[in-house]
């Protein structure tokens, strides 16, 4: 029989885990998951009240997620990992447009809307209609016809349709396809900044450490097209006070994109617009798969 002391626990622990692991990645995700693990409760000389109420939030944590939020993913966003794994996955290199984090408030199965598409499913006073326009090329430089961008943000009230239970479904979501010369175009609001949800755990969290909850106003997109790596990345609006302090640290002056007054009033009727609305214009460079 063993004695597990301070001294030997670390060891043995690592190796139980490493010894039965069934591939060498997850030996050497274990043994450096239980060794900075343990460095951290020991380093902090962490007390049984400490750890006991890490249980309670990691549990209130989970008790926070739904088919609507993922507390989980907004934690990590919040912690810098997301941005982390983003950064050692999608080096900065190439002609390719840069990524950033997805967030916690994407839904899949968006619906395809057509070239010039309204995603404005209601219309807010407040809201400042939006043209965004751009291309997708490939590496070469090449526009892409047929890519999917798939598009969601808030809404000039700050929330998304998935927060709000009176929101109508799909507002300001939308996929749209690139035409012949690889350009889109789609009618939307101009983002406005907002904070992230500071009712759960993860609010508790920043409360404690000081920190604000603002997000810098963006819109999302995911920009994908056969035989290129899929792109998942924010516009930016250019002079948001929080472009130096996001709560997620996912900001990246590439990203950052001018909003500026719309002028061309025949693309801009064409697409549904027949007043004053900021035109932002951004285009998407994407990489090979693989590369």
């Amino acid at each position: 029989m063993k004695d597990f002391t301070v001294d030997n626990l670390t060891d043995e622990v690592v190796a139980a885990y490493v010894a039965g692991a069934t591939s060498p990645r997850l030996a050497q995700v274990f043994e450096s998951l239980v060794r900075h693990l343990h460095a951290f409760v020991l380093e902090v000389e962490l007390s049984e009240g400490e750890w006991f109420e890490a249980i309670q939030f990691l549990t209130a944590t989970g008790q926070q997620c739904d088919e609507r939020r993922q507390e989980f993913i907004l934690l990590s966003d919040t912690l810098g990992v997301s941005m982390l794994v983003d950064a050692i996955n999608h080096p900065k290199g190439g002609q390719g447009t840069e990524s950033t984090v997805l967030g916690p408030f994407y839904v899949e199965g968006a619906p395809d809307m057509p070239y010039g598409g309204d995603i404005r499913r209601r219309h807010l006073a407040t809201a400042e209609p939006c043209l965004v326009t751009g291309r997708v090329t490939d590496a070469d430089g090449q526009p892409i016809a047929g890519a999917t961008l798939d598009v969601w943000q808030t809404s000039a009230n700050g929330f998304y349709d998935v927060q709000e239970a009176d929101a109508p479904q799909w507002n300001l979501r939308g996929r749209f396809t690139t035409n012949e010369a690889g350009e889109y175009a789609l009618v939307t609001e101009k983002p406005v900044s907002y904070p992230v949800p500071t009712d759960g755990p993860v609010g508790r969290l920043l409360a404690a450490a000081g920190r604000h909850a603002f997000r810098p106003a963006h819109i999302h997109f995911i920009v994908r097209a056969p035989g290129c790596e899929a792109l998942v990345t924010h516009v930016f609006v250019d002079g948001d006070p929080y472009l130096d302090s996001d709560a997620v640290f996912a900001t990246k002056a590439s990203l950052v994109g001018e909003f500026k007054p719309g002028t061309d009033t025949d693309l801009a009727r064409r697409c549904g617009l027949d007043g004053p609305h900021s035109h932002l214009a951004f285009d998407f460079g994407l990489m090979p798969a693989g590369g």
